[in-house]
């Protein structure tokens, strides 16, 4: 017998950067690892209640072979002799989506399908799937990205009651062609909080980390480097990696002990060692944390 797993998530397209993704919330160890599949110009998937692994996989490759997200389903449950105790949501390559609740899943369990994403959960306070839809809806019409879109449903849906279990575990992952590290891969952002008490706040945190990481620079937070470079290098006399004389000038040392600094806290996509421009989030980084 399958385990039973208990949750809420969606499986949501964003159509402007070409991005499938799924997000998730449960009590139960590490759902994330069972619950959320992803793949570029395939879909998404969350297979829960009682899950069948097997729908996740299979599912990317039937969405790959060209089937839309609701023949993708009936292919999933057509076999499955224990259909009535799944639930699993998808959404295609072309951005349709669909869900399915057993009859059998536990109470209360339901979903809703919107264009461009579905939201499912079961084991819940009623009223958690509509909050998770109405959530969506709002969040992409604003800013952000699709991975913030979908930790605001999760802070939606477990505002309105959630898993009535409680909280556990809560992951996010977000695919799109190119967009892992180093850019051969399509896992953009893969943010997994197995075992926490507050797992959503937590995902929200890491997200935010994620966004200074790896995040695209905006033009317009782009700062004159001479501007902070006295205050750069006395956090650098700090941390050691500056030995010269605190004087504002960009010298050759200042720029190389720059870069060892930036490098060693990871935000080396931030700055690419320009003398006369850097990213404000990298100053106000080193500033929070050295000064």
């Amino acid at each position: 017998m399958d385990k039973l797993i208990h949750t809420f998530s969606i499986v949501a397209y964003d159509p402007n950067k070409c991005e499938w993704g799924v997000a998730v919330q449960s009590k139960f160890l590490a759902a994330a690892a069972v619950v959320s599949w992803a793949r570029s110009n395939s879909g998404a998937v969350a297979t829960q209640s009682y899950a069948n692994v097997s729908y996740g996989y299979r599912g990317l490759d039937l969405m790959e072979e060209g089937h839309t997200a609701e023949d993708t389903i009936q292919l999933l449950i057509k076999n499955d002799e224990n259909m009535e105790q799944r639930q699993v949501g998808v959404v295609d390559r072309d951005g349709t989506a669909a869900s399915f609740t057993g009859k059998k899943c536990h109470e209360w369990a339901g979903h809703i399908v919107g264009e461009g994403y579905a939201c499912q959960g079961n084991i819940l306070i009623p009223g958690t799937v509509e909050a998770m839809a109405e959530s969506f809806e709002k969040a992409r019409q604003g800013n952000g990205e699709l991975a913030d879109w979908l930790v605001a449903v999760l802070e939606a849906g477990q505002e309105a009651g959630g898993d009535k279990r409680g909280r556990q575990a809560a992951g996010l992952l977000v695919v799109r062609e190119g967009g892992g590290y180093g850019g051969d891969n399509d896992r953009y952002l893969d943010l997994r909080v197995d075992d926490h008490p507050y797992p959503i706040q937590k995902l929200k945190q890491l997200t935010e980390s994620h966004h200074l990481y790896f995040g695209q620079v905006d033009p317009e937070d782009l700062i004159s480097l001479p501007g902070v470079s006295r205050e750069l290098q006395t956090i650098m006399k700090k941390t050691g990696h500056f030995k010269g004389e605190i004087s504002g000038l960009i010298t050759e040392d200042t720029v190389s002990a720059l870069k060892a600094l930036v490098g060693e806290e990871n935000l080396e996509e931030r700055w690419n060692g320009d003398e006369n421009l850097i990213d404000k989030k990298v100053v106000e980084y080193l500033r929070e944390k050295f000064s």
